[in-house]
């Protein structure tokens, strides 16, 4: 038998490894273009009487971290026994392929502790950010680390209240983290930085990219403001003064041409502001609707999301983007989350209620619900292949089989 060449070998064993990203993964926060919203079809609506078919469960540990799910493979986080561990899983089946383990503080700070923050998955590489600034490179194959390194440590910046939060962000050789009070950006192969700002407190909110003119920015939630740099050297393009209780800018901007919205919990309320002049402009503001943590999602001209605190009963809520004008309120749905899909509405509950809804502004109108378990759910849900992942706050992970047959 003639041996085959070692290079060639090589790309054939990564393929088999690593299969190739399709259309249906979640790879990175708020999904496969960062706005919430996921083009796939092949999902049922509806289910039976009984509830829908469970393709899988587990238990990751405590903490509110989201799915990622790319090549076949489902990645979270969660805490136990004064460690933080990176899981990850089959996607099909629910099989542990591997996980990595390092110590870390609970951090429980008027509330249950345990991660927050998001991976994110780029290529055959998965990238974590913990609450106390270590930073993770691992492969996707095994989860070995590529390289790791504190960035808190590093820069100097300070640790917010509750620690860092939000997702890595990669743009190009980018990664770019919430880290200081307007970002920090690292070389994805080394981790070496390549800008920072200063070292103040971030706030809690996912980088978000921005194209704007010529330059690509991305928009971080700090303590006291949203703002926006310029990708290549961190060098600031706006900011929009945006005081929140405690610095809780936790929930993502939101882009539509040349606008954003902003939105935050405590009465703080949201804003919408036209961009493109010297400073944004704002067009109007309103109480009416509080996104504490997870961010709305906009839909055809709309707003869907979370209206009130963790500390009250929270209401889920639909929007004009335009005016701000509320259309419809579904009373008692707590700080749960919500994604868009194929026009519907995938709302997963405080309480661990998972339902589906038109994605419409005359109304919250199920058709399909299931208490898919009972505890604290602040994680909003994550649609891959026709399955939709859902955890709470104990770290128990329950994946719905809504394939269609």
């Amino acid at each position: 038998m003639r041996f085959m060449n070692p290079i060639l070998l090589a790309a054939v064993m990564a393929s088999v490894t690593v299969p190739s990203l399709t259309a249906n993964d979640w790879p990175h926060w708020r999904g496969p273009d960062r706005s919430g919203i996921s083009t796939e079809t092949a999902w049922a609506d509806q289910w039976p009487a009984a509830g829908p078919a469970i393709a899988w469960k587990a238990q990751a540990g405590l903490g509110y971290t989201s799915f990622v799910v790319a090549n076949g493979r489902a990645v979270t986080a969660g805490h136990a026994d004064e460690k933080d561990t990176v899981f990850c899983f089959d996607a099909n089946t629910g099989k542990l392929l591997w996980k990595h383990a390092y110590p870390s503080e609970l951090g429980d700070k008027y509330f249950d502790g345990g991660t927050t923050g998001t991976p994110t998955i780029d290529g055959d590489r998965v990238f974590w950010l913990s609450r106390w600034g270590d930073t993770f490179c691992l492969n996707l194959t095994d989860g070995k680390v590529i390289w790791n390194k504190n960035v808190q440590t590093e820069s100097k910046a300070r640790v917010p209240d509750w620690g860092f939060g939000g997702a890595p962000l990669v743009q190009g050789d980018k990664l770019i983290l919430n880290v200081g009070d307007a970002g920090l950006a690292l070389d994805k192969k080394t981790g070496a930085i390549l800008w920072q700002s200063a070292p103040k407190s971030a706030g809690y909110s996912t980088p978000m990219p921005l194209k704007q003119g010529n330059n690509t920015l991305a928009v971080f939630g700090s303590a006291q403001s949203y703002v926006a740099v310029n990708l290549a050297d961190g060098k600031e393009a706006w900011r929009i003064k945006w005081l929140t209780q405690y610095g809780v800018n936790a929930s993502d901007p939101i882009f539509d041409g040349d606008h954003v919205f902003l939105s935050t919990g405590y009465g703080k309320g949201s804003a919408l502001f036209k961009l493109g002049g010297a400073e944004p402009v704002e067009v109007w503001k309103s109480k009416a609707f509080r996104t504490q943590m997870n961010g709305a999602v906009l839909y055809k001209g709309h707003l869907y999301g979370v209206d009130g605190d963790t500390s009250e009963k929270a209401s889920l809520k639909c929007i004009d983007f335009v005016t701000g004008t509320e259309k419809w309120k579904h009373a008692n749905f707590g700080s749960g989350g919500v994604i868009i899909a194929d026009g519907k509405l995938i709302a997963l509950s405080g309480t661990g209620e998972l339902m589906v809804a038109p994605a419409a502004p005359d109304g919250f109108k199920p058709t399909a619900r299931a208490q898919v378990f009972g505890g604290k759910c602040w994680t909003a849900p994550v649609l891959a292949d026709g399955r939709i992942y859902c955890r709470n706050s104990r770290g128990e992970v329950v994946v719905v089989d809504a394939r269609k047959k």
